[in-house]
């Protein structure tokens, strides 16, 4: 069934979070080394990467720690430097071949507007902080669903995590694409994905040539 539509997740689909886990060891004055470390040591538990923080400090309030970040100055940013290298060719070429690009993952509603800014070649650009519904939550990607340009067997949805991405997506009827990126990319399997893909320019090799 010829493709019509790809939704794209955001982190580490389209960004990379080096950065961001970067600035929250700055935050807590410790080396991003040691950051990355603990990062990896509570998604190997299956617990969400926040919890590193509170290894740090067990008593932290997360969302008083990002308020008082803003109030600092050091709040969300998003540079060109974020995104992954292929990125903008990848979303090109699906445009190029006149399929609907959309992107959107559990980000706060200020990545909307610093996503946009980077002018990235998508038709439409969401957050769950927008839509006030997270990933993996069914009315995520029902939302999803009908925010796209495609009928839902002809949509793809384009994640890196098998439990908030392929999963529930594949759910709401969704084709899906596992990308093998970043920490749970790479160590954990999406058996239920359509494909599964190392790259976003192998991604679009493969839907482009069900085009023709």
């Amino acid at each position: 069934m010829t493709i019509q539509a790809v939704v794209f997740d955001i982190g580490e689909t389209l960004t990379s979070d080096t950065r961001y886990w970067t600035d929250w060891a700055h935050w807590f004055d410790v080396p991003p080394h040691t950051m990355s470390a603990l990062v990896g040591h509570v998604l190997a538990q299956g617990l969400d990467n926040a919890e590193a923080l509170r290894i740090l400090r067990p008593d932290c309030d997360i969302d008083a720690e990002w308020q008082a970040r803003q109030a600092a100055g050091q709040g969300e940013r998003l540079e060109e430097s974020d995104l992954y290298p292929d990125v903008r060719p990848a979303l090109r070429r699906l445009r190029d071949a006149g399929l609907w690009v959309g992107i959107t993952g559990n980000q706060s509603a200020a990545v909307t507007g610093l996503l946009r800014a980077l002018d990235l070649p998508a038709d439409a650009i969401a957050t769950s902080g927008e839509w006030g519904v997270s990933k993996p939550a069914p009315a995520f990607f029902e939302r999803v669903a009908e925010w796209a340009h495609g009928e839902r067997p002809r949509t793809v949805y384009v994640g890196d995590h098998p439990a908030n991405d392929i999963t529930p997506a594949k759910a709401a009827g969704l084709r899906t694409a596992h990308l093998r990126r970043g920490p749970i990319g790479l160590t954990t399997r999406a058996p239920d994905a359509d494909w599964t893909v190392d790259s976003l320019s192998d991604l679009a090799d493969l839907i482009i040539r069900q085009l023709d």
